[in-house]
């Protein structure tokens, strides 16, 4: 762990090296407005440190939050990369769905260690860490112990938070489709599930001309669970078959930052580290 890094998702706002805050960096020396970088925000180095930070970076680190916590957390990495990404989309310095190539390559994390009556959260960003806390354990630890691995259902809810804005497409309904496929076990679009509903929104939207009139992947997936008759655990493997179907019906071959298929993978990879 980073000796460097140690910070409470409760204190202070980070500060520079220089003591500049993030407000006083969105203005160069001639009036001009720069983008909030990562070094502006995190103690961090080398080339992400001087990597603006996009909306969709906070998008991937609000998911991997939500999907280990629970929660966005207050004044964690993730709130501090929203509130700087809303500022540098606001000066047009990056767009809604941009995001940095060497966070899109290297990913976000947040992991957990369990010690003695607490446990240490720490968040990183292409490996480099961004947050480290301590949180005390639950006092009802048979509650706790109820708490099984993360299901497909909550991958897919999970989506929600980073990609919920985003107008359903036929990729997002055929990893739908996989998905459901593998919670359930059944292997056709049941009558007004979970898969028929994205296929329905996709066909839709096709039709639609402008984005705000699109149904959007929240619509669909805000109740995913209980719109499935049946859930699991997420797997490698399950995430392998969600990623292919989202990838075969992209135009482009790849998958949306925050959208289904990377929940499902940032799932899948808690599970298998976490319980293993």
């Amino acid at each position: 762990m980073s000796q460097e890094q140690p910070q409470r998702p409760h204190g202070q706002s980070q500060m520079n090296q220089g003591g500049q805050d993030m407000q006083s960096q969105e203005q160069g020396r001639h009036g001009k407005q720069e983008p909030i970088k990562y070094g502006d925000v995190f103690l961090v180095s080398g080339e992400l440190a001087d990597k603006p930070i996009a909306p969709q970076d906070a998008a991937m680190m609000q998911t991997a939050e939500h999907l280990v916590l629970g929660k966005t957390q207050k004044g964690g990495p993730a709130a501090k990369m929203l509130s700087a990404s809303a500022r540098n989309e606001k000066a047009g310095v990056v767009g809604h769905t941009d995001f940095t190539d060497i966070t899109g390559n290297e990913g976000v994390t947040v992991s957990e260690i369990d010690v003695p009556g607490s446990r240490i959260v720490t968040e990183a960003v292409a490996g480099q860490v961004v947050g480290q806390y301590t949180e005390p354990l639950p006092l009802q630890p048979e509650l706790a112990a109820q708490q099984g691995k993360l299901t497909i259902g909550e991958a897919l809810e999970a989506s929600v938070v980073a990609a919920g804005d985003k107008p359903v497409d036929k990729s997002d309904a055929a990893a739908i489709q996989a998905a459901e496929v593998r919670a359930t076990g059944q292997k056709t679009i049941m009558s007004g599930g979970l898969a028929a509903s994205a296929q329905s929104a996709a066909n839709a939207n096709a039709q639609t001309t402008r984005d705000e009139d699109k149904i959007k992947l929240g619509d669909v997936l805000v109740v995913a669970t209980a719109k499935l008759p049946a859930d699991k655990p997420v797997t490698f493997q399950d995430a392998e078959g969600i990623i292919n179907a989202e990838v075969r019906n992209n135009p482009n071959s790849t998958i949306y930052p925050g959208g289904v298929a990377e929940s499902v993978i940032a799932a899948a990879d808690l599970n298998e580290n976490k319980y293993m």
